[in-house]
């Protein structure tokens, strides 16, 4: 009898377990979870199972828990092993506050301590901490290697003993600048009612948090707006610049660049998930040309990882390299193929089965986190939930298209941020049994979305030039003829929804979305695009070869030009040119590390591409 009642009871907790367990979306294939809860990958008769990614890193591990000391401060990182280089940050002295670092100490047992008072005596205290009552400490990680980890953030208060205060580790940055508004957002150490100070108003928090966001109205178009963020005891002083007003066309610049996951070289080029050093380059030179905006279209990491939170390092470590020049002018985001967050599973070799986004997809897929990292409009399309292949249209299947696809405009210019990477199974391109979105391909509520979107502005008598921008070229030229919109020439390449393919193959499906931007428009001049790590450019004009041989398909009519500007190189490692149909179109083709810059002149658009490491010019095209 008691065995029963224990078998019973062992049952129940069984079933309990197994009911917590998220639910598998219906649009995937071929999963399930065994008897201990454990979810797999099945295909011929073979289960593999999700990888459970080991010793991930953390934003709160590498903040360190700092302890304040009589001398200084002490912090643990756990079971990192390595060294911690650190210094002050000179906040309201210089523009663009960065760490001046001092000295270097080991790692033990995965502490250090740091004696403030000796380290930053006179004369090395070049921030008045002793004066002001406080200090900023900006300190950098690396492992045994040498290879760069994190930059973090410790804010001290006292002169000794110290009292450790709150800090702001990631921003404040501008985003989504209108001609009225604006919105400046900020992450802080540790829970902090913070406020902002602009055009004579204050914006504060209402309850102690971390994140922090305002949204900021009633700006004067084309001003410079001073602004100050307040927390606790500290604050720093920044300015924005408003947008042209509506239908004046006033003359301005904004940048385009892409494809800055981490390359080799070591140093700052390959601090953990991004090339934190061509990034700045590329920030300084953006911020001297007086650069209103700037773009930037995926690959920014390294990415390709199923832990949330070391993914969260990586998009922090990205952010980080450009924060001094953030405060002042803003960067829109999309995605690319290295942002994917997902599950994986590898057969006992360690080989890759599958590898899918990842789910419950309100909080754990690749689109999820991207939309806690990143400040964006939230004027997109919802989800590809509905769309005519939907297997369960009473429940959500797709994960949100909230701030990975939006579009915005500036002055008389509209861009279209769009997301060639949505629902991305790295996997599917060969291996199609676990169902999953494609590499390039713009799935069919996305498209309808941008239909209508293209529709509206056209109608917009202040607008009179619209971009394009997603990750994946519609015709690739160096590094990427395998797959994006292309595959080789291979149209049988497509999303497999609920384990059935959609009807659209990859290149009916970019015709599709070119036949929009160009036979249902007049105002697009083209796209910008990335995923190959190189700069070029091409015209798309009736007389371009587009087509591998006997395509049996309906072929696009190009009935007027529009551009292709491809501009990968902002320090991922470079790909070399291949021959392709339409190489002899191609034109500026450049492995240098390239920044986009374009001069908008009322009906006229210039575009200047310089090297921000070496700062020489690369090329120079009147668009229109």
């Amino acid at each position: 009898m008691n065995k029963i009642l224990f078998s019973a009871i062992a049952l129940m907790f069984a079933t309990t377990a197994m009911a917590q367990l998220p639910k598998i979306p219906a649009t995937y294939s071929n999963l399930g979870y065994d008897t201990n809860g454990r979810l797999y990958f099945e295909n011929k008769g073979e289960k593999y199972f999700a990888e459970e990614f080991k010793n991930p890193l953390t934003i709160e591990q590498l903040l360190g828990k700092p302890e304040a000391t009589e001398n200084g401060v002490q912090m643990d990182f756990g079971t990192l092993k390595g060294t911690v280089t650190y210094g002050l940050i000179p906040y309201g002295k210089v523009p663009h506050p960065l760490p001046v670092y001092r000295k270097t100490v080991k790692i033990e047992d995965g502490k250090i301590v740091l004696n403030i008072k000796d380290d930053f005596k006179y004369p090395y205290d070049f921030v008045d901490w002793k004066k002001n009552g406080y200090l900023n400490l900006g300190y950098r990680i690396a492992d045994e290697q040498g290879m760069l980890l994190f930059d973090g953030i410790v804010a001290l208060k006292g002169e000794g003993p110290f009292e450790v205060i709150p800090a702001i580790y990631e921003g404040p940055f501008v985003n989504m600048v209108t001609d009225n508004s604006a919105v400046i957002w900020c992450k802080t150490t540790r829970p902090v009612k913070a406020e902002i100070e602009i055009n004579g108003k204050v914006y504060k928090d209402e309850q102690e948090t971390t994140p922090h966001r305002w949204n900021i109205a009633g700006l004067t178009p084309n001003t410079k707006h001073n602004y100050k963020v307040k927390y606790g005891i500290q604050s720093q002083s920044y300015h924005l610049k408003t947008a042209p007003s509506k239908g004046s066309r006033e003359a301005f610049v904004f940048g385009y660049a892409s494809d800055s996951r981490h390359a080799t070289g070591g140093g700052e080029r390959k601090i953990l998930g991004a090339n934190a050093y061509i990034m700045k380059k590329i920030a300084a030179l953006a911020n001297m040309k007086d650069v209103r905006f700037m773009q930037f279209t995926g690959d920014m990491i390294n990415g390709y990882l199923s832990s949330k939170e070391q993914q969260r390092v990586e998009y922090s470590n990205w952010k980080k390299s450009i924060e001094p020049f953030w405060h002042y002018m803003p960067y829109y985001i999309g995605m690319g193929n290295h942002e994917a967050l997902g599950l994986i599973f590898n057969d006992e070799k360690g080989k890759q089965q599958a590898f899918i986004d990842a789910f419950p997809y309100e909080t754990q897929s690749a689109e999820a986190l991207f939309a806690e990292e990143f400040i964006n409009p939230e004027n997109g399309p919802d989800s590809e939930d509905n769309n005519k292949y939907d297997p369960d249209p009473k429940n959500i299947d797709f994960p949100s298209y909230k701030e990975n696809a939006f579009y915005y405009t500036y002055g008389n210019v509209a861009m279209i941020v769009l997301n060639s990477n949505y629902w991305y199974a790295p996997s599917i391109a060969n291996q199609t049994a676990s169902s999953g979105g494609l590499h390039g391909y713009l799935m069919d509520n996305q498209l309808q979305w941008l239909r209508e979107t293209i529709s509206k502005l056209e109608k917009d008598k202040n607008i009179d030039h619209i971009f394009l921008t997603q990750h994946t070229p519609a015709f690739p030229n160096g590094g990427h003829s395998k797959d994006v919109m292309w595959y080789g020439g291979n149209n049988e390449k497509r999303p497999y929804i609920g384990g059935k393919p959609v009807d659209k193959g990859i290149i009916e499906r970019r015709d599709e979305y070119l036949d929009i931007l160009i036979n249902e428009s007049k105002k697009v001049v083209g796209m910008l695009t990335g995923d190959e790590h190189n700069y070029n450019w091409l015209k798309l004009t009736a007389d371009m070869p587009i087509y591998p041989g006997n395509y049996p398909h309906k072929k696009l009519n190009v009935s007027r030009p529009i551009y292709q500007i491809n501009n990968g190189a902002a320090g991922a490692p470079y790909y070399g040119q291949e021959v392709l149909p339409w190489s002899k179109h191609t034109q500026s083709f450049s492995v240098e590390n390239a920044l986009c810059l374009f001069y908008v002149e009322g009906k006229k658009i210039t575009m200047k591409v310089f090297n921000p490491d070496t700062l020489n010019q690369i090329d120079e095209v009147e668009l229109r």
